[in-house]
């Protein structure tokens, strides 16, 4: 994949994020994510439990769908940009169901030589349900500064240097779910 380039001088407010589509959902990317993060929780690998736990079946992780927003904001601004995303999980994604993570530019600033972009992001459903419903800030690399050797590691090549991506989500999670002997 290829990184976007965008330059703060570039971005406008309201401008729209590329849609990224991910789907159908299928049981194998359950669980391939369940082993990647740790996550064996059967609510999502097994159907009878999950309906008995009154879910109506299996659905995805929702770390996943927030994944995905991340993805999203990534391709659009580039490899270690993204400084915060805070999620709210409004839905659950099922399987089969085609996911589409989308935003927009809300706010602009720039401070101590630091360019920061806003954006409202979400993740919806083949029904335009909003599964996520995040908000998102990332670090902008001028037009101005001239390319040179990647910094930090992360292939970015405007000659700052990037910290770490940060991530924080607020949102409601159930308790883990027990098999019953």
């Amino acid at each position: 994949m290829k990184y976007a380039r965008v330059y703060f001088e570039e971005v406008k407010l309201g401008d729209a994020l590329p849609p990224l589509v991910k789907g159908p959902l299928q049981q194998i990317q359950l669980t391939r994510y369940a082993g990647a993060s740790l996550d064996f929780n059967p609510i999502h690998q097994d159907d009878e439990f999950a309906r008995a736990a009154g879910m109506g079946g299996v659905f995805a992780h929702g770390m996943l769908s927030m994944g995905w927003v991340g993805q999203a904001l990534t391709d659009w601004a580039g490899a270690g940009s993204v400084r915060k995303l805070g999620v709210r999980f409004a839905a659950l994604v099922r399987l089969k169901d085609t996911v589409t993570c989308t935003g927009r530019v809300i706010a602009k600033s720039e401070k101590d030589d630091v360019r920061l972009v806003e954006l409202e992001v979400w993740a919806e459903n083949q029904k335009g349900e909003k599964v996520v419903s995040p908000r998102a800030a990332t670090h902008s690399r001028s037009a101005s500064r001239v390319e040179g050797n990647a910094s930090a590691g992360h292939g970015i090549s405007d000659g700052l240097t990037h910290s770490s991506t940060s991530f924080s989500a607020h949102g409601v999670s159930a308790p883990p779910v027990t098999r019953a002997q």
